[in-house]
Protein backbone atom coordinates (compact mmCIF):
# COMPACT_ATOMS: atom_id res chain seq x y z
CA UNK A 1 0.00 0.00 0.00
CA UNK A 2 1.70 3.79 -0.23
CA UNK A 3 1.45 6.29 0.93
CA UNK A 4 -0.60 9.91 0.58
CA UNK A 5 -0.01 11.22 -2.94
CA UNK A 6 1.50 14.93 -3.33
CA UNK A 7 -0.64 17.77 -2.36
CA UNK A 8 -2.70 19.17 -4.84
CA UNK A 9 -4.90 21.89 -5.18
CA UNK A 10 -8.83 22.32 -5.59
CA UNK A 11 -8.63 23.15 -9.18
CA UNK A 12 -6.77 20.29 -10.08
CA UNK A 13 -9.42 17.80 -8.34
CA UNK A 14 -11.67 19.50 -10.38
CA UNK A 15 -10.08 18.32 -13.71
CA UNK A 16 -11.11 14.96 -13.38
CA UNK A 17 -14.86 14.58 -14.00
CA UNK A 18 -15.76 11.08 -11.85
CA UNK A 19 -19.33 10.31 -12.91
CA UNK A 20 -22.14 7.85 -12.00
CA UNK A 21 -23.47 5.24 -13.67
CA UNK A 22 -24.65 1.82 -14.82
CA UNK A 23 -23.43 -1.21 -16.31
CA UNK A 24 -26.02 -2.10 -18.80
CA UNK A 25 -24.23 -4.81 -20.29
CA UNK A 26 -20.64 -6.94 -18.58
CA UNK A 27 -19.10 -9.49 -20.83
CA UNK A 28 -15.20 -11.61 -20.31
CA UNK A 29 -12.59 -9.99 -22.29
CA UNK A 30 -10.49 -12.86 -22.95
CA UNK A 31 -8.25 -10.73 -25.17
CA UNK A 32 -7.40 -8.56 -22.34
CA UNK A 33 -3.67 -9.14 -20.93
CA UNK A 34 -4.73 -9.50 -17.58
CA UNK A 35 -8.35 -11.07 -16.58
CA UNK A 36 -11.21 -8.18 -17.32
CA UNK A 37 -14.53 -7.71 -18.35
CA UNK A 38 -15.68 -5.58 -21.40
CA UNK A 39 -18.31 -3.09 -19.63
CA UNK A 40 -21.01 -0.99 -21.39
CA UNK A 41 -22.09 1.59 -19.07
CA UNK A 42 -24.96 4.56 -19.58
CA UNK A 43 -24.20 7.49 -17.84
CA UNK A 44 -27.06 9.52 -18.29
CA UNK A 45 -28.58 11.42 -21.47
CA UNK A 46 -25.25 14.32 -21.55
CA UNK A 47 -22.63 11.94 -21.75
CA UNK A 48 -24.23 8.64 -23.45
CA UNK A 49 -22.85 5.04 -23.41
CA UNK A 50 -19.09 4.51 -22.93
CA UNK A 51 -16.94 1.31 -22.77
CA UNK A 52 -14.60 0.25 -19.71
CA UNK A 53 -12.27 -2.94 -19.27
CA UNK A 54 -12.54 -3.49 -15.64
CA UNK A 55 -10.14 -5.88 -14.33
CA UNK A 56 -12.60 -6.70 -11.46
CA UNK A 57 -13.42 -10.73 -12.43
CA UNK A 58 -11.86 -11.62 -8.83
CA UNK A 59 -14.74 -10.21 -7.09
CA UNK A 60 -17.68 -10.01 -9.59
CA UNK A 61 -19.67 -12.05 -12.21
CA UNK A 62 -21.10 -10.84 -15.29
CA UNK A 63 -24.76 -11.08 -13.92
CA UNK A 64 -23.56 -9.23 -10.90
CA UNK A 65 -22.52 -6.45 -12.68
CA UNK A 66 -25.19 -5.78 -15.31
CA UNK A 67 -27.56 -3.51 -13.42
CA UNK A 68 -24.76 -1.96 -11.21
CA UNK A 69 -23.99 1.57 -10.20
CA UNK A 70 -20.41 2.49 -10.82
CA UNK A 71 -18.48 5.66 -10.36
CA UNK A 72 -15.72 6.01 -13.54
CA UNK A 73 -13.41 9.25 -14.44
CA UNK A 74 -14.98 10.03 -17.98
CA UNK A 75 -12.39 12.66 -19.07
CA UNK A 76 -9.27 10.83 -19.60
CA UNK A 77 -8.07 10.23 -23.23
CA UNK A 78 -9.65 6.74 -24.48
CA UNK A 79 -7.49 4.28 -24.29
CA UNK A 80 -6.65 0.60 -26.71
CA UNK A 81 -7.16 -2.38 -24.51
CA UNK A 82 -6.66 -5.11 -26.68
CA UNK A 83 -9.47 -5.23 -29.67
CA UNK A 84 -11.62 -2.38 -27.24
CA UNK A 85 -11.02 0.99 -26.87
CA UNK A 86 -11.84 1.79 -23.55
CA UNK A 87 -13.31 5.23 -22.98
CA UNK A 88 -13.75 5.52 -18.65
CA UNK A 89 -11.90 4.02 -16.40
CA UNK A 90 -14.12 3.05 -13.25
CA UNK A 91 -13.27 3.21 -9.65
CA UNK A 92 -12.37 0.99 -6.89
CA UNK A 93 -10.46 0.69 -3.82
CA UNK A 94 -8.58 -2.99 -3.20
CA UNK A 95 -9.37 -5.34 -0.76
CA UNK A 96 -6.82 -7.17 2.14
CA UNK A 97 -5.91 -9.23 -0.55
CA UNK A 98 -5.82 -6.49 -3.15
CA UNK A 99 -8.82 -7.74 -5.51
CA UNK A 100 -11.15 -4.56 -6.74
CA UNK A 101 -14.01 -3.16 -4.66
CA UNK A 102 -15.91 -1.34 -7.56
CA UNK A 103 -16.92 2.38 -5.92
CA UNK A 104 -20.89 2.34 -5.36
CA UNK A 105 -22.93 4.84 -3.29
CA UNK A 106 -25.80 4.56 -0.91
CA UNK A 107 -28.23 6.68 -2.26
CA UNK A 108 -30.40 6.75 -5.64
CA UNK A 109 -28.68 9.49 -8.32
CA UNK A 110 -29.19 9.74 -11.48
CA UNK A 111 -26.80 8.57 -14.19
CA UNK A 112 -24.33 11.43 -14.96
CA UNK A 113 -24.01 12.82 -11.71
CA UNK A 114 -20.84 14.36 -10.69
CA UNK A 115 -18.51 13.50 -7.95
CA UNK A 116 -17.74 17.01 -6.09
Amino acid sequence: MRGLSPEITFDDFTKVDIRLGTIVNAEPFPEARKPAFKLTIDFGPDIGIKKSSAQVTQLYTPEQLAGRRVAAVVNFPPRQIGPMMSEVLCLGFPDKDGAVVLLDVDRDAPNGGRLF
